[in-house]
């Protein structure tokens, strides 16, 4: 077993282990769900998961993305900018999903993680690092779409291990030891990158002239 899986292992405080159904889900993915018995998880870096959920109607989803270089060089907010749209469009499919599944949108409440200090260069905006835009992004995103924020581990310097249940919709956290830090730098780099390129296709695509 290698040591990302290690970090995945459910804890302890989890219980029915041998029953519950436990999704794990990668960058750019996103889960939805009615189960009453089930996890879902995730590792996070620079890249924020939002944890939904609807507690009258029982259902809860979460998602987990990471916004590319085309940021706001000013004041302005992060949600109308090229990356912030995608951020947009990542929500609404969670959002979307759960609708579907029998959620209301009044009742939804989040809880947010992720966005530590992990990919830290120069990104020719006012933000200082990428885990700093996907926090801001998150929050900026639920305000306006006036979803209580109850819940959150944001910023910060240490990667993520989440398990967000169905039972109580609590989320157990675990932090990433710094020893391991650089394996999970390298593979939101290689993420940022790819999500950037698609990205930056996209906006080209959406300015074509017909």
């Amino acid at each position: 077993m290698d040591e990302e899986d290690e970090y995945m292992k459910l804890p302890p405080q989890i219980l029915n282990q041998d029953t519950i159904n436990h999704i794990q889900i990668n960058p750019g993915e996103f889960f939805v769900s009615q189960d009453k018995d089930i996890v879902i998880s995730t590792l996070l870096g620079s890249c924020v998961a939002a944890c939904l959920y609807d507690p009258i109607n029982e259902v809860l989803g979460m998602n987990h993305f990471l916004l590319s270089s085309n940021l706001p060089a000013t004041s302005d907010p992060i949600c109308i900018s090229q990356a912030g749209r995608y951020g947009v469009h990542a929500m609404e499919l969670l959002i979307n999903d759960m609708l579907k599944q029998g959620a209301s949108r009044c009742n939804l409440k989040a809880k947010a993680f992720g966005g530590a200090n992990i990919l830290n260069f120069n990104l020719n905006s006012k933000f200082t690092s990428v885990g700093e835009v996907n926090a801001c992004f998150v929050k900026e995103f639920l305000k306006n779409e006036r979803i209580p924020l109850v819940g959150s581990d944001l910023h910060g310097k240490n990667g993520l291990v989440i398990h967000f249940t169905s039972s109580d919709y609590g989320v157990f956290k675990r932090k990433i030891r710094k020893s391991n830090a650089e394996a999970i730098e390298k593979r939101e780099f290689n993420y940022w990158k790819e999500e950037s390129l698609q990205q930056n296709n996209q906006k080209r695509d959406d300015s074509s002239l017909f």
